[in-house]
């Protein structure tokens, strides 16, 4: 058992570093306030082999591990925590589930402009209707003949408003053995986009609208039955959310500890008031825990899919210490740390987003509790019994 960095991974850590100082740290406060998809950025980070760092070779991708990945988040997110977003969204999320399950011509059509940063993969997994319960989507898809009549909507998906293709839940039949999903593209007929809208942390998504939209059969990614799949590869999804968040809670950390070094009221620097020290002393333990459990959760899920326990454990430990460290970074800064000329404020409303998207907290007590009493607890209503027939 080991709880540092191999040679190799500290050596990679290092020259992520590096190109992060020297290509993002000019632009890192711009950028987080500018909403669009940062593909100067992608393309950078794919000349230096920081997309698809989980996809195999054969499919144009570096064949790395899951902790190379959070490695690569973690360096990108010390110097330029916007950027970060640019390394999940290049190895996790639909990305990922795209390379696990796309057919060898969907990858020669897709794949080598996502991998080189020229596009991007939106999810549409939630709608209106159907969050968390993520189960109860509507969104059809209907064979006829040669092409899927896709009719629906999604809602708050990740890049949505500008991705040129879309990985697409939706109901090809009844119950969970009826869900799969397919691979839709920007301006296929039937397809429209709605007005952009901002969440708090100033990231833009919008409204997606199928009306009988007409979608190739070879666009299947995974069929009827597909969703346990989908779902499996999700929690890698859940690595990426995690990692980011404990990374940006990190840099805000960092800013503040430097704030309080330097800056001095009453003749003496805020470090050496003891309330600022307990809150610095509290908040290292937190995120020296959650990164054991984030790193625990990224190397086992290289042995094979991750773990749902250990991916809800990581995340939720995460998600918690991240936005903690960067809600008490705006504390212990004061104004400053309030300003928009400083990122600490970003950082708090990007953590405080990463505690909803991919399995909010409360979602995620729900399967820790599940685990610790050896038992299924479902979430929905009681059926209502039949009434007895009259005699």
């Amino acid at each position: 058992m080991h709880f540092s960095l191999t040679e190799e991974q500290q050596m990679f850590a290092t020259s992520v570093r590096r190109f992060a100082e020297s290509h993002l740290a000019a632009g890192a406060l711009a950028r987080a306030h500018q909403p669009g998809f940062p593909y100067d950025v992608a393309q950078l980070a794919a000349a230096q082999g920081l997309l698809g760092i989980t996809i195999k070779e054969a499919d144009g991708g570096q064949g790395g591990t899951l902790m190379d990945a959070v490695i690569a988040i973690e360096q990108v997110a010390a110097v330029c925590p916007r950027s970060a977003d640019v390394v999940q969204s290049g190895n996790f999320g639909p990305i990922r589930t795209f390379a696990e399950y796309a057919t060898p011509a969907q990858k020669a059509r897709w794949l080598p402009d996502l991998l080189a940063g020229r596009n991007s993969i939106s999810l549409g997994m939630t709608e209106p209707e159907a969050g968390s319960a993520v189960t109860e989507l509507k969104t059809s898809a209907t064979l006829q003949g040669d092409h899927y009549i896709l009719n629906g909507s999604k809602v708050f998906g990740t890049h949505s408003a500008e991705a040129s293709l879309y990985l697409i839940y939706c109901r090809f039949g009844p119950g969970l053995e009826g869900i799969g999903s397919i691979l839709l593209e920007r301006g296929t007929p039937g397809f429209s986009i709605g007005k952009p809208s901002r969440f708090l942390n100033g990231e833009e998504w919008s409204q997606l609208y199928f009306e009988d939209c007409r979608i190739p059969a070879e666009n299947l990614l995974l069929g009827p039955g597909g969703f346990k799949k989908q779902i499996s590869a999700f929690n890698a999804e859940r690595i990426g959310n995690t990692a980011r968040s404990l990374a940006v809670g990190r840099y805000a950390f960092e800013r503040a500890r430097e704030h309080a070094a330097l800056r001095k009221q009453f003749g003496r620097t805020l470090s050496e008031f003891q309330g600022i020290q307990w809150k610095f002393a509290e908040l290292a333990v937190k995120m020296e825990a959650a990164q054991l459990l984030l790193y625990r959760a990224a190397v086992n899920a290289d042995h094979g899919l991750p773990s749902a326990y250990e991916t809800a454990v990581a995340k939720l430990a995460c998600n918690q210490a991240g936005f903690e460290a960067a809600n008490e970074a705006i504390q212990i800064m004061g104004g400053m740390g309030f300003s928009e000329e400083a990122l600490v404020e970003y950082c708090m409303r990007r953590c405080r987003g990463w505690m909803i998207a991919g399995g909010s907290t409360e979602m995620l007590k729900n399967k820790v509790a599940e685990e610790v009493f050896g038992r299924r607890f479902s979430q929905r209503a009681p059926r209502t019994p039949m009434p007895a027939a009259a005699e």
